[in-house]
C-alpha cells in the first residue's frame, strides 16, 4: 500500500484527492491557499483536516526513509536476510523498525560484548538451544577456560554466556513489543513523596497509584512537573513474576534439559538489568507525548477561539492597565485604535486617590467621547474595576466596562516589536494600548505576542515547545487568513501570517505603503521586493483593498478568477456598484433566471462549466458577493459588558449568572463570572449527559449561564455548575 492510499485509507478520503493534495503541498502551496483556493482538487478538506494529513504525510515518509536507511544500514554488516528486510518494510511505525534495528546496531561496551571478546558466544549458543540431557553446564563451559581472555573458570563462562543471552533476550523485537503491550495495559504509575511531611501543590499525588492505560493526561503532566521540581518520586510498577513467566512461557524449553535454571537466570536478569527499564522509560516517554500532544491540542483549540472572538468596532476608549504602587496606566484609543492620549491615575493602595481618579476618568469621557472602558485582569484589576463601576453609577454615562485578559500583554510592551512600533512610549503605557486594542480587534493585536503567551492553555512551559509553537503558529495562520486582512492598514505582524508571506516581506510591503501611499490594487503587490509571481498566488486573496480600482480586491475572490467572475456579473446583470453597497443578496435569483427550467442546482453546475470553474469555487464566489469580505469573526459569541461590579463576597451558593469561559483544559473550564477569581466548571458538571472532553461543550470566549455550587473562602476559589 502507497503512502497515498495509506492517508485515504486513514482519513476516509478519496485517493485522487489526496494525491492531488500531496502534489499540491509538494509544490510550495501553503494549507491556507489549498483550504481556501483549491477545494476542487482536495474535495472540500477544511485546513484543520489538511494540517493534520500533512503531519501524518511527513511521519509516513519519515517512516520510509528510516526503513530504507536502516535496510541499508544492516545489509553493509552483511546481515541482512530476507525475511528481516520484508519484516522492516511492513513495519507501520518508527519504533517497530528500531525494535528491528537493535540487534544490529552499533553499541558502547556491554557486559554481552566484552563476553563475546571472550570467546563465550558459542558457549551461550549452545545453551539457548536447551538440547544437552546429561553432564552439567560446567563440563561444557570448561572448554571455555582461557586465562589470557581473562575466563579464569567455568563459573565465569557461564555468567558470561548468560549475559550474551540476556542481552539478546532484551533485543528481540516480538518478544519487547508484547513486553511493552502488557505493560500498558496492566502496569500502574505510582507517585510518592520526595518529602511526606512538605506540604505542596502535589498532595493528591502522594502515595498514588494509577493504570498507565487510563491516566488522564493532565495528571501526567502535572506528576512530570512534580517530579521536575523534586517534590515527588515516580516508577512504573508491573507484577514482574507475570513478565518473567511470560517470557519463560516464550524462551524456556519444557523438554528436560541441564540449562533449565540458567535460562531462568538469563531471563530475570534479561528483564531486571535491560527489558524493565528500557520499557519504563518508554512508557514514561508514551505518556508524556500523547499528554503533551493533547494539551498543544487543547492550547491551539482555545487560542483559536480567543484569536476569534469578534472585534469590537467603531468604539472610543479608555483603556487601564491596574497597578498598586506606580499607579493605573491609562491610554485613550480613538475608533481605529490610535492613541489619543495617556495618563497615569491612582485608584488603588497605597496612593487611593479616588478623587483625583473621577476627575481624569471624567475629563477623559468628555474630551473623547468615551463608549466603553477596558480594564486588564492582572494585579489590582479588582479595586480599579469597583473604583470604574461606582463613578459610572454615579454619573450619568452611557458607558459600560469589560475587563481584559491581559496575558502576555507585558510580553508584548517590552518586546523589540513594540519598542519599534511605539520609540516614544514607555513600556506601561505600551501595555495599556494593547489592552484596548485587544477589545477593538483581537486578532491584529494578539499576533503581536507569541501564542504561547496568550495564557489559554495548561502546562504550556512544562511540553515540548517546538511542538507547541509550531502548532500555535499553523493555528494563527489559518486564523488570520480565514478572516483576511487590509493591505492599507494591517501591520507586519499580522501580515507575517498571511500565506506565503514571512516577515521580511511584511516589513517590504509596510515599506512600499508607507513609501507610495496606498495600496490602489492587489496587483501592485508585485512592486514589492521579493514579492513575486509565485508568493502573489499565494496571499493575494487574502489581502483586501477596500474603495480600490478594483472591485474584487475588496473580497476574498482570487485574481486568478477575476475574469470568470466579471463573465459571470455581465451575464447576471450585475454591476460592481452593487457589490461595494453591501452585496448581491438577490444573485441565486438571478442565477436561476439565467436559465429558466432548470433548477438552482443544475443552473449553478451549467454555470460552473461555462465559466470554467469548480462547482465550490463557483459557491465561494456566490457567497462572496452576496456578502463581500464578510467577517467569520460575527459568528462567535459578543463580549459581555458590565456596568456594576460584584465582589467575592457578594457571592452565595445557588447564585445563578452569566460568564465568559476564559480557558479551556482537560478536566474542565474557567469562567469569568465578574468576580477576580475565575470559577471552575469541572467537566463532571457541564452536562447532564456524559461527554468525553470540556470542548465537547464549551470554547473560549463563549458566554454560558452558570450556578455557584461551592465557595472556599480561604483558597478563593469558586465551584460552578452548568446543569441549571
Amino acid at each position: 500500500m502507497t503512502i497515498v492510499e495509506k492517508l485515504a485509507a486513514e482519513f476516509g478520503l478519496r485517493v485522487q484527492n489526496v494525491e492531488s493534495t500531496v502534489a499540491l503541498i509538494d509544490e510550495g502551496n501553503t494549507i491556507p491557499f489549498i483550504a481556501r483556493y483549491r477545494k476542487e482538487v482536495t474535495g472540500g478538506m477544511a485546513d484543520v483536516v489538511l494540517r493534520d494529513l500533512e503531519e501524518r504525510l511527513n511521519y509516513l515518509r519519515g517512516l520510509e526513509e528510516r526503513k530504507e536507511e536502516v535496510i541499508r544500514l544492516i545489509e553493509e554488516q552483511g546481515r541482512l536476510t530476507e525475511e528481516l528486510r520484508e519484516e522492516i518494510l511492513k513495519a507501520e511505525v518508527l519504533q517497530r523498525v528500531e525494535d528491528l534495528y537493535k540487534p544490529y546496531k552499533q553499541k558502547k561496551a556491554t557486559r554481552a560484548s566484552k563476553a563475546r571478546a571472550k570467546g563465550l558466544e558459542p558457549l551461550a549458543m549452545r545453551i539457548v538451544l536447551q538440547r544437552d540431557k546429561t553432564g552439567t553446564p560446567e563440563d561444557y563451559a570448561a572448554e571455555f577456560i582461557d586465562e589470557e581472555k581473562e575466563v579464569k573458570n567455568a563459573v565465569e563462562a557461564i555468567q558470561g554466556a548468560m549475559d550474551i543471552i540476556a542481552e539478546e533476550i532484551s533485543e528481540d523485537a516480538d518478544l519487547i513489543e508484547a513486553i511493552r503491550q502488557g505493560t500498558f495495559q496492566k502496569g500502574q504509575i505510582q507517585t510518592e513523596a520526595v518529602d511526606p511531611e512538605e506540604k505542596t501543590v502535589y498532595d493528591m499525588y502522594y502515595g498514588s497509584s494509577e493504570p498507565i492505560e487510563k491516566i488522564p493526561n493532565h495528571r501526567v503532566l502535572a506528576i512530570n512537573r512534580g517530579e521536575k521540581e523534586k517534590k515527588l518520586k515516580v516508577k512504573i510498577a508491573i507484577d514482574a513474576d507475570f513478565i518473567r513467566g511470560f517470557m519463560g512461557e516464550k524462551i524456556i524449553s519444557k523438554n528436560p534439559n541441564i540449562y533449565h535454571d540458567i535460562m531462568e537466570e538469563a531471563v530475570a536478569d534479561s528483564y531486571k538489568r535491560l527489558i524493565a527499564p528500557s520499557v519504563e522509560r518508554e512508557m514514561r516517554n508514551l505518556l508524556t507525548e500523547r499528554a503533551e500532544a493533547d494539551a498543544v491540542k487543547v492550547f491551539a483549540r482555545n487560542t483559536e477561539k480567543l484569536l476569534m472572538v469578534p472585534p469590537v468596532k467603531d468604539k472610543r476608549i479608555i483603556s487601564i492597565d491596574p497597578g498598586y504602587r506606580t499607579g493605573c496606566k491609562v491610554a485613550v484609543l480613538g475608533t481605529t485604535g490610535k492613541l489619543k492620549a495617556y495618563t497615569t491615575i491612582y485608584p488603588t493602595k497605597p496612593k487611593e486617590d479616588i478623587a483625583g481618579t473621577e476627575r481624569v476618568l471624567k475629563k477623559l469621557i468628555d474630551q473623547f467621547k468615551i463608549d466603553v472602558i477596558v480594564i486588564g485582569n492582572g494585579t489590582a484589576s479588582r479595586e480599579t474595576e469597583e473604583v470604574v463601576a461606582n463613578f459610572l453609577a454615579k454619573n450619568d454615562y452611557n458607558i459600560s466596562y469589560t475587563i481584559v485578559n491581559e496575558a502576555g500583554a507585558s510580553v508584548y510592551s517590552a518586546s523589540k516589536l513594540a519598542t519599534e512600533e511605539y520609540p516614544d512610549l514607555d513600556v506601561t503605557t505600551r501595555g495599556a494600548m494593547s489592552l484596548g486594542r485587544r477589545l477593538q480587534d483581537p486578532l491584529a493585536e494578539l499576533v503581536k505576542i507569541e501564542p504561547k503567551h496568550i495564557g489559554v492553555g495548561q502546562y504550556q512551559h512544562d511540553i515540548n515547545q517546538k511542538l507547541l509553537d509550531g502548532a500555535l503558529h499553523n493555528v494563527v495562520e489559518d486564523c488570520v487568513n480565514r478572516v483576511g486582512v487590509d493591505l492599507n492598514t494591517a501591520s507586519p505582524s499580522l501580515l507575517s501570517y498571511i500565506s506565503g508571506i514571512n516577515m521580511g516581506i511584511a516589513k517590504n510591503i509596510v515599506s512600499y505603503r508607507e513609501e507610495h501611499g496606498r495600496f490602489g490594487a492587489r496587483k501592485e503587490l508585485l512592486k514589492v521586493a521579493k514579492l513575486g509571481e509565485k508568493t502573489y498566488k499565494q496571499c493575494a486573496g487574502f489581502m483586501r483593498i477596500s474603495g480600490g480600482k478594483e472591485v474584487l480586491d475588496g473580497t476574498s475572490v482570487h485574481p486568478e478568477s477575476y475574469d470568470a467572475v466579471r463573465e459571470m456579473m455581465k451575464k447576471l446583470g450585475i454591476e460592481g456598484e452593487d457589490v461595494v453597497k453591501g452585496g448581491v443578496l438577490s444573485i441565486d435569483e438571478k442565477i436561476t433566471n439565467a436559465y429558466p427550467g432548470k433548477s438552482y442546482k443544475a443552473a449553478i453546475n451549467i454555470m460552473a462549466e461555462e465559466l470554467g470553474l469548480g462547482g465550490p469555487t463557483l459557491k465561494d464566489i456566490i457567497d462572496e458577493l452576496k456578502k463581500p469580505a464578510r467577517d467569520p469573526r460575527e459568528d462567535a459569541p459578543p463580549v459581555i459588558f458590565r456596568n456594576d461590579v460584584r465582589i467575592f463576597e457578594d457571592l452565595t451558593v445557588d447564585m445563578e449568572m452569566t460568564g465568559t469561559v476564559r480557558n479551556v483544559v482537560d478536566f474542565g473550564a474557567f469562567v469569568d463570572i465578574g468576580v477576580k477569581q475565575d470559577g471552575l466548571v469541572h467537566v463532571s458538571q457541564m452536562s447532564r449527559n456524559f461527554i468525553k472532553h470540556p470542548m465537547d461543550v464549551v470554547s473560549v470566549g463563549d458566554n454560558v449561564k452558570v450556578k455557584i455550587i461551592s465557595i472556599d473562602k480561604e483558597k478563593q476559589k469558586i465551584g460552578l455548575t452548568m446543569k441549571l
